[in-house]
Formats: C-alpha cells, structure tokens, sequence
C-alpha cells in the first residue's frame, strides 16, 4: 500500500472509531433509562437502594456480607458501564461495523440498520467487559486498561486469595459483571428480533456463545486451580480447547456471525467457512495474550500479568514443557503458581533460557502464513477483506 493509501486507510479507521465510540452514550441510555418505568424493576432498584442506605449507616451486615460498600453504584445505574466498557481497542465491536459495511448492500444500509449494528457492537463488548469483570476477580490482577480493576475500584479492601469466590463482596463484584452480561444478550436480541425476526436462531447466537465462552471458563479454572499446581493438565489439546472456548467464538466468530446474520448471510456453509478462518484466528490471538501478559510493556497492554501467579495453562508453559529436561522441570513444578517475586523471576528466567521469546516469534509468522492460507481457501462467497483486516490488525501487535 502506498504512503497515501496508508494515510487514507488510517484516517478511514479513526472516522470509524469514532462513530462507534461517539454511539456508547445512546447504549448507556437505553440500558440504564429504558427498563426504570417498569413498575417491578422500580421496586427492585427502590430495594437495593434501601438496602446499601441501611447497611452504608451502619447497619449489621448479614450472614457473609461485608459491609457497605459507598462507591458501588446501583445496578442499572451508568458507572458500572462507564468503568468496564470503554478504554479498549473495540477491536469486537469495529468488526461487526466493518464486516456489516462490507457485506450489506446499499438498499441495506439504511440509518435505522447501521444503528443495529452499532447496537450489537457494543453489545459484544459489554459481553468483553462481563468477562474482563470475572476474570480480574478470579486472578486478584490489580490493573486492566490502565487503570484500577472494576473489584479494586469499588471494594474497601481486597478479597484475599482463598475468599475470592465466596466472599459476599465478592458476590457484589460478580453481580456487576453479570448485568453487564445480561445488558448485553438482551440488546442483542433485541437488535437481532428487529432486524431479523424470520429465524430465531440468529438471536439465539449470542445466549449459545455466552455457553461456549463460560465452558471455556470453567475449563480454565479446572485445568489451574488456585495453589493446585499439576504441569500434567498443561497439554497442547487442552490449552486449544480452553482458548476455542474461552477466546476464539466471542472474540473473532460472534462479531462476523453477527454482520452476516444481518445482512441475511445464513447458509452453514457460508458460516462454517468463516468459523474455519475465525477459530484459528483466536487461537493466534490468545497465544499472543499469553506471550504479552509475561514479556510485554504493562505501559502499553494496560495491565500487569499474573499466569505465572495465577497457575494458568498458558501457550509458554505448555512449549515450555515440551522443552525442559527433569532438572528443568523441577524448577517449574517448585516455582510456577506461586506468588512470591523471586520465584515467578525463577520461571520467566527458565523462559528466556529455552528461547521462548525467539519460539514465539517463529510461531507468529507461521501462524499468520497458515491464516493467509485459510483465507485463501474458504473466501470464494466471503470478502476476504473483512478477514485480511482482521488479521492484519493483531498482526505484531504489542497490546
């Protein structure tokens, strides 16, 4: 591409980026505003409020429930959006603007239309935010997107480690995050009804993924349970089973799925080539993720990376394991999953001594010459556009 056309291309990006960024504040209206006319979701917020106003004067806190917590806002109310949703790359929600652009006809790109798609844009980065909200509470991580974790902002002082489940300040946090799930699967379908009220399939899309991606989550959290560390589940077929699960459908299928159900793209075929391209696509991504949370600059990713700590089957462990003698081995069985700063050095320094910095390299360009050729392959009705964006856009990425 030509000096010019880079410019033009980047410039294309930023007017979209801030046409999608710029339709959040309608999102934030009609989740928080819409519902508070109905008379049992009144009397429920009207509850809530009685309840934390009682607590927050000192009120005894019942069986397992910390004491009031005075930033939390209301369910329904804007913060918990306004906290979790933005500050992203939007990298979910920009796919289903560009893919939509690029797969509806002129008749179909109406003003009404391309509102839905912003809708479900946003709608699959609510669903990012709910897990982004789970995933700090189940890691302890202190920072995501540059700032304070969603539990760090609004509790007085952390869950420990072995109360991050069961705490009732944990349960508040996770009511939070599950809203903000549920905000999103009702937009969803009601954006999908609107416009696509033949097949109740489509608007089943993202209650199937959300399955998917909360299978993908509890596989996680078997496969590395907290302060249970057994290298033995570190195997390569459970690593790609929790990232297809957890990572690849939400992130990359379910943004695409959405532009082609709504531009009525609904054949399996169409979808099955898609999914061919899209899962490898995730699974490029999440190995990256895991590459970035132990050798990337937390300036630039916005966070500070806990898998070692955090006893996660992560793409370096499992190379790792392929390539360590006994001796080696040790080192990762006494020092993987602990806390303690010395021994997580102890772990990235074997890291750097099998050369996982230089394995990871090689595995990006192979892995992006794979995606060139699936796409290749499974584009003849499919724009290839919406694909090679995508993959070029997480290409050599550094957050």
């Amino acid at each position: 591409m030509s000096g010019s056309g880079a410019k033009g291309a980047a410039a294309a990006a930023a007017a979209e980026r801030e046409e999608f960024v710029g339709f959040f504040p309608q999102i934030v209206r009609d989740l928080t505003e819409g519902g508070l006319g109905h008379p049992e979701v009144g009397d429920a917020v009207a509850r809530l409020k009685e309840v934390r106003k009682a607590r927050g004067a000192g009120a005894a806190a019942g069986p397992g429930l910390p004491a009031a917590r005075s930033s939390l806002p209301a369910p329904l109310c804007p913060q918990v959006l306004e906290y979790n949703a933005p500050g992203g790359k939007c990298n979910r929600g920009l796919t289903v603007l560009a893919a939509f652009r690029e797969l509806a006809s002129p008749g179909q790109q109406d003003p009404e239309s391309l509102r839905c798609a912003l809708a479900v844009g946003w709608c699959i980065e609510l669903f990012q935010a709910f897990f982004l909200v789970a995933d700090d509470i189940m890691d302890a991580s202190l920072t995501r997107r540059g700032q304070l974790c969603w539990y760090k902002k609004v509790s007085r002082a952390p869950a420990s480690p072995s109360r991050r489940f069961t705490s009732g300040l944990g349960r508040f946090w996770m009511f939070d995050g599950t809203w903000i799930s549920d905000c999103s699967l009702s937009s969803w379908a009601s954006c999908q009804t609107r416009t696509l009220p033949s097949d109740s399939a489509r608007s089943r899309t993202g209650a199937w993924t959300a399955y998917q991606t909360e299978l993908g989550q509890m596989l996680d959290l078997i496969t590395a349970p907290v302060s249970q560390v057994d290298l033995n589940r570190f195997s390569e077929q459970r690593y790609k089973a929790i990232v297809k699960y957890k990572t690849a459908f939400y992130s990359f299928y379910l943004p695409v799925a959405a532009a082609m159900y709504m531009t009525g793209i609904d054949s399996k075929e169409e979808h099955d080539n898609a999914k061919a391209i899209l899962l490898e696509m995730g699974e490029f991504f999440q190995i990256q993720d895991d590459y970035l949370d132990c050798f990337g600059d937390p300036e630039l990713t916005g966070k500070v990376g806990t898998d070692i700590q955090d006893n996660k089957c992560s793409w370096l462990v499992v190379e790792c394991l392929r390539r360590v003698t006994p001796d080696q081995r040790r080192i990762l069985e006494e020092n993987y999953g602990c806390k303690e700063p010395e021994k997580v050095a102890k772990v990235k320094e074997l890291y750097e001594t099998l050369g996982m910095r230089a394995a990871f390299q090689e595995y990006e360009e192979s892995s992006y010459q794979r995606l060139q050729e699936l796409i290749e392959k499974h584009t003849n009705r499919l724009p290839q556009e919406i694909f090679l964006g995508l993959a070029q856009k997480i290409y050599k990425r550094q957050k």
